[in-house]
């Protein structure tokens, strides 16, 4: 991630929040209300009062906010393009493959090579090696997982937005494909969104942005009822801790860690009796 060039003087709140929020808006529109129009509307809305902020305070050390909110709005606009719910079809693989792929690779190339800076990064190891807290975490998120997961998977009935794992294929399907889209959440929200927002904004302001998008994701993804009660402090958790880390491979692993629990407790969900004695809540 490349830092503002000076990381005291980001603001917490400031009138470059507003056509920030107008942008992070755009993905309850999307991915919440199914409103592609809205979403358009917020994203050509907070892209132009952006280009009007700047326009009026020329700044040359300054990152372009229009800039950065437009390689955020262009993720965005390529996951909208595909309807995000569970399926484990060939197809469906394939077109979650290109989106949510494209929503990370076209971002970068546009950085890089047409705006020509380094905005995004994908620092996998960070700071080095991982601290007993790091390692402690690790375990504490296996067993959070284990106690909270299954209760709202299958007390709220979220389990049936994902579909029925009940062959060998499919689990081994489920496994690959929540996998996949746990590593996605952490290279686009976090060292994409998170990065970028970061060069403007006080990294308390940039994650609760990040948040926003993060959050609205998950939801069109399956995670709902009062799933953001969950979800809400994991996107803000993943934040904090990559910049505690700077290592895009713990913030892998802590989602990995919790996505298997998830995955652990769909199959649960779909075969009653198969691995009931692993979890506390009787499957339904």
């Amino acid at each position: 991630m490349k830092p503002h060039a000076d990381l005291g003087t980001r603001p917490y709140l400031s009138v470059s929040t507003l056509p920030a929020l107008l942008v992070c808006l755009a993905a309850p529109a999307f991915f919440v209300l199914l409103q592609p129009w809205l979403g358009w509307a917020l994203l050509i809305a907070g892209l132009l009062v952006a280009l009007g902020l700047e326009r009026r305070r020329v700044r040359e050390a300054s990152p372009s906010l229009t800039r950065d909110l437009s390689l955020i709005a262009l993720g965005m606009v390529v996951v909208s393009l595909i309807d995000l719910k569970a399926e484990l079809d060939n197809l469906a693989m394939l077109r979650f493959t290109l989106a949510l792929g494209g929503a990370v690779l076209l971002p970068y190339l546009v950085s890089r090579y047409v705006y020509r800076d380094h905005a995004i990064r994908f620092p996998w190891r960070g700071g080095g090696r991982w601290s007993t807290f790091q390692w402690v975490w690790l375990a504490a998120v296996l067993v959070l997982g284990w106690l909270i997961l299954p209760f709202y998977f299958i007390t709220s009935g979220v389990y049936t937005n994902w579909p029925v794992v009940d062959t060998p294929e499919l689990i081994v399907r489920l496994f690959v494909g929540v996998g996949a889209v746990g590593i996605w959440d952490e290279l686009f929200f976090i060292c994409t969104c998170f990065a970028l927002l970061r060069r403007h904004f006080a990294d308390v302001s940039a994650n609760v942005l990040q948040t926003i998008v993060f959050v609205s994701f998950l939801w069109e993804l399956g995670y709902r009822a009062w799933g953001p009660a969950l979800t809400i402090p994991f996107a803000l958790l993943q934040g904090y801790i990559f910049l505690r880390t700077r290592s895009l491979a713990y913030v892998v692993t802590v989602h990995l860690l919790f996505d298997a629990v998830v995955f652990g407790v769909l199959v649960h969900a779909h075969n009653p009796g198969l691995i009931d004695a692993l979890f506390l809540v009787p499957s339904p």
